[in-house]
């Protein structure tokens, strides 16, 4: 890991950070009281949070499989969260060791578990960037320290957009995203999911209350405005899916039988 980070600003304790709600939901320790409360009352008015967690993380082991093995070795991950095992570096580099890998986050704890946790293989690489999406210029540009954008990478957001708005006032994460998409090689992927009010209004919107309550945007996005984030690109079977069914290994045909999780996922590859 090469120290290619500004100096983070301080942990803030006072307000939630969803890298730190969704530690909590994965039963990790690298949360906070504030964050602890807020997960309590999301679980409470939406119960399959905690499935959708899980659900996130097995595709995103399966994504990045998928890609590793289709010749990709250049990853970048937005929006990477507190560390859990296996993370993205030890399932690409497990494919190819040779694999670079570059994190990114906006949380300071994040980067402190990062600097003592992602640590990569001798053959390939592993670096964090203490950044947020919104900032793409400097994003890029410290992650070209460790990655070479004139050869195909594969742009991981997992269970991120949701957090950022898409109004003409806010975020527009659809030309966000454009702008990301735009610096990769033909040959990369981008990697999603994201949660949806589709499959579970309800209780999707009750989450999405307390986190508006607590200061953290939420978006839940349909089946239509997800699909929007591939415009131009060249989605991989089975397309976009409800993310248990994406390429699902046996673990996941057994937790379909758990219930509903609101959450969309695809990849897709850039021409």
């Amino acid at each position: 890991m090469t120290g290619s980070d500004a100096a983070p600003a301080r942990v803030d304790t006072s307000r939630p950070h969803p890298a730190r709600v969704y530690d909590w939901w994965l039963g990790g320790k690298d949360n906070y009281p504030v964050d602890e409360e807020l997960a309590r009352k999301i679980l409470a008015a939406d119960p399959t949070v905690l499935r959708g967690a899980r659900a996130n993380r097995r595709f995103m082991h399966r994504a990045v499989r998928t890609v590793a093995e289709a010749g990709t070795r250049q990853f970048l991950d937005i929006g990477t969260g507190i560390p859990t095992e296996p993370n993205l570096h030890q399932i690409a580099q497990a494919v190819a060791p040779e694999c670079k890998v570059v994190y990114a986050d906006n949380d300071p704890i994040v980067l402190r578990h990062a600097e003592a946790l992602l640590t990569g293989t001798v053959e390939g690489g592993t670096d964090y960037v203490h950044a947020d999406v919104r900032d793409i210029g400097t994003l890029l540009r410290r992650a070209g320290e460790t990655l070479d954008f004139n050869r195909p990478v594969a742009l991981s957001l997992v269970a991120l957009t949701h957090y950022l708005d898409d109004d003409p006032d806010g975020d527009d994460v659809h030309g966000l995203l454009r702008e990301y998409v735009a610096a990769l090689a033909p040959g990369s992927h981008l990697i999603l999911s994201q949660v949806t009010p589709d499959l579970n209004p309800d209780a999707v919107e009750k989450a999405a209350h307390h986190f508006r309550l607590s200061g953290t945007p939420f978006h839940p996005r349909s089946l239509a405005e997800f699909s929007r984030f591939f415009d131009g690109l060249e989605l991989l079977g089975p397309g976009v899916i409800p993310v248990h069914g994406w390429r699902p290994e046996p673990e996941d045909v057994v937790a379909q039988t758990e219930g509903i999780v609101p959450v969309y996922a695809g990849v897709a590859r850039k021409p």
